[in-house]
């Protein structure tokens, strides 16, 4: 199989359609080697329009919305990132790319150790892969410059936001099945958050997010 035509057509067909337009971003598309990130029973369609499933249960993102994710994040390589959910670590490693340095929470023991060993492939250093719940952040990292969700919640964690700094950026997607939207939350003051909703989507909810005391 052709990889560099096949992540080159899912770039073309798949991501710039869906208004992804962020060179930074496009070009981590083009750099990280997605088939990588997955099992190998799965590389044939690392480039294709659906959630591949990952050793630990749940399933990667489709390309599209990890993009439009990554965009909305509007990185920069001074940002401090955490993310809830790192998954087989594909886009925690575009994230080290283009910010200072990524803490990725999983609560999935599998998924974890899957993406550590990844990411050590791929040579990505400035990341700490942790496994725990998500619902608590990172209290003892915080404040984060950028905080991103990889997976659908049917409300998102106050103590997340508390974990942003003023000014911080929180992107993740919002609702139940079958009406989803994916959410741009800022942080402009101590107390205050503004949010905008910026794209509709269905994606699987994080692990137990329907639970009281949700777990991701």
């Amino acid at each position: 199989m052709n990889f560099e035509q096949a992540r080159f057509n899912m770039v073309e067909q798949q991501i710039r359609p869906w208004n992804v337009f962020d060179e930074n971003v496009m070009s981590m598309l083009a750099e990280v080697k997605r088939e990588e990130f997955v099992s190998p029973e799965y590389k044939a369609i690392a480039f294709s329009d659906v959630e591949i499933p990952l050793p630990g249960g749940q399933k990667m993102l489709f390309p599209r919305v990890e993009a439009r994710l990554l965009q909305e994040l509007n990185l920069s390589k001074k940002d401090k990132v955490l993310e809830i959910g790192t998954g087989s670590g594909y886009v925690t490693a575009i994230l080290a790319k283009l910010a200072d340095f990524v803490y990725s929470i999983d609560i999935n023991a599998v998924n974890k150790e899957f993406a550590i060993s990844n990411l050590t492939r791929a040579g990505i250093k400035n990341v700490s892969v942790i496994e725990g719940d998500g619902l608590n952040g990172l209290a003892t990292k915080a404040p984060f410059d950028k905080i991103l969700i990889g997976g659908a919640l049917p409300a998102i964690p106050q103590t997340l936001k508390q974990q942003l700094r003023v000014g911080g950026h929180l992107i993740a997607i919002n609702g139940i099945k079958p009406a989803m939207h994916a959410v741009h939350i800022t942080k402009v003051a101590e107390n205050e958050f503004i949010e905008k909703q910026i794209f509709e989507t269905v994606v699987d909810e994080l692990t137990g997010a329907y639970q009281s005391q949700f777990r991701f």
